[in-house]
């Protein structure tokens, strides 16, 4: 999956440059190309529109992996 590439850091980008570990927020999508658009919508956000987002789903920022990777 997807986010355990980006917690091992073999995927380069963001999360990798950065050292990100904590994952805070997901979705879930049907197809690959659902999940690529929203993404990309979510990028174009201000950072106070993603915070809020993010603390609608998860206010105590608590890291969601171990949810997860079940």
């Amino acid at each position: 999956m997807r986010w355990v590439e980006h917690r091992e850091g073999v995927v380069d980008g963001f999360t990798r440059s950065y050292r990100f570990k904590r994952l805070v927020y997901f979705e879930e999508h049907d197809s690959i190309s659902a999940a690529i658009q929203r993404e990309k919508a979510i990028k174009g956000w201000s950072r106070r529109w993603k915070v809020e987002l993010i603390e609608s789903f998860n206010a105590e920022w608590r890291d969601l992996f171990d949810e997860i990777a079940v």
